[in-house]
């Protein structure tokens, strides 16, 4: 497996997604695109006018404030926003350096942020992110923008190998404010990262946000985060440089570690339902297209009804 996506295969991913072995179906150009628009834009509306009802129109949209004024039935008129703002925020730090099955998470993270990106793009809408992290490059932040140059340039800092040996920083907050103040109103802001953590910390953080911007929050998963391998008593290294020795043979152990797993996990979805953000979570030993387009068509639904 390799550390760090290839840039070409992130610039592939715009094209189509034969190099993952997916069917032609899935091409980014066509149901991924229509599907993250479907989910995304539909929010990205203004109103335009108020007028007389015509029949087939929706009733979801009457106005009844004038119908009852007026006593003849009306409705909101929303013209469609052209373009948006897309940022996406990517972790970068050495714990993303991880993957026992699949890929490694920092390709996971990649992956995805080009798919969206990609998708966001073929709409027109102006892409940017935030790549947060490592230790040596810092904070990156690329303004959004039109055009396939931007995305470029993001997906080129993912590529970049990063400080794999240096302690990690828990820069996730810091990108949030960050984004909270430097970015416009009315993003679309996907967060991209790994989630393993006490969750309520972001809370506020996420809370400021999603009152000007839509928020979606994709953890990156690897199924060693909630289930050890059996491999008897192992020294692991922490991102910090901490030693620590594990049984990992000890069912007691194990079963210890996936239920603080799913505590997390539980906690985190309950913050997303309560915040209104989706929550569309992704593992390094499944397609990354399949996941995705899964969550979409999954929300599309919940839409429609």
């Amino acid at each position: 497996m390799s550390l760090y996506p290839r840039l070409d295969d992130l610039l592939e991913l715009r094209h189509q997604a034969h190099t993952l072995g997916l069917p032609s179906r899935h091409l980014v150009n066509s149901s991924f695109a229509g599907l993250y628009a479907s989910v995304f834009r539909g929010a990205g509306v203004n109103f335009e006018e108020v007028r007389e009802y015509a029949e087939g129109d929706d009733i979801r949209y009457m106005d009844w404030k004038v119908t009852a004024r007026i006593n003849e039935p009306h409705l909101k008129v929303f013209r469609e926003e052209r373009e948006r703002s897309v940022m996406l925020c990517v972790d970068r730090g050495p714990h993303m350096s991880f993957g026992t099955r699949g890929t490694f998470k920092s390709v996971q993270a990649a992956r995805a942020a080009a798919l969206i990106g990609w998708a966001a793009s073929r709409l027109n809408d102006r892409v940017g992110g935030l790549v947060f992290g490592d230790p040596i490059a810092g904070l990156q932040h690329f303004r959004p923008a039109r055009g396939r140059r931007a995305l470029w340039q993001l997906l080129r800092a993912l590529t970049v190998p990063g400080a794999e040996k240096e302690a990690s920083i828990d820069c996730l907050g810091m990108a949030l404010r960050r984004a909270t103040s430097g970015i416009p109103t009315g993003s679309l802001v996907f967060i991209i990262a790994d989630l393993n953590r006490d969750p309520l910390e972001l809370e506020p953080i996420l809370g400021t946000l999603i009152q000007r911007n839509g928020v979606a929050l994709i953890p990156v998963d690897d199924p060693a985060d909630w289930e050890i391998p059996a491999m008897g008593v192992t020294t692991f290294t922490g991102t910090d440089g901490t030693l620590i020795e594990i049984d990992t043979d000890d069912p007691q152990a194990r079963l210890e570690y996936l239920e603080t797993w799913k505590e997390r996990r539980t906690i985190l979805r309950a913050m997303a339902y309560r915040l209104g953000v989706p929550l569309l979570p992704v593992r390094t030993d499944e397609e990354i297209h399949l996941t995705l387009i899964h969550h979409l068509e999954q929300r599309a639904r919940v839409r429609a009804v």
